[in-house]
């Protein structure tokens, strides 16, 4: 099972940017898709961004051209830059790795964002 580890959440005045980071670790692993999810309050979970291994990339529509998901294969390493935030982004993150065609969750980073 591969560990993966997000961070960067916080609190954020609207308008702001945060950039949220994931990394997947195990002795021996080779990561597809990374990306993120996200559950706000009242509201369903849903998927923010992805990214194949080759670079291909999705996001949820109310996201784009504001997010921007990027990785570092080497480092088994994902990021998030998030910007021009609204309060409707606020929510708790989920990163996920895709491991031999299974999903490995993080813990999940609450990003708060306030008017």
């Amino acid at each position: 099972q591969v560990q993966v580890v997000e961070s960067g959440g916080g609190l954020v005045q609207a308008g702001g940017s945060l950039r949220l980071s994931c990394v997947a670790s195990g002795p021996r692993f080779s990561i597809d898709g990374m990306g993120w999810y996200r559950q706000g309050p009242g509201k369903q979970r849903e998927l923010v961004a992805g990214m194949s291994r080759g670079g291909s990339t999705r996001y949820a529509e109310s996201v784009k051209g504001r997010f921007a998901i990027s990785r570092d294969n080497n480092k088994n390493t994902a990021y998030l830059q998030m910007n021009d935030l609204k309060l409707e982004d606020t929510a708790v993150y989920f990163c996920y790795a895709g491991v031999s065609e299974t999903n490995c969750w993080g813990q999940g980073t609450q990003v708060t964002v306030s008017s």
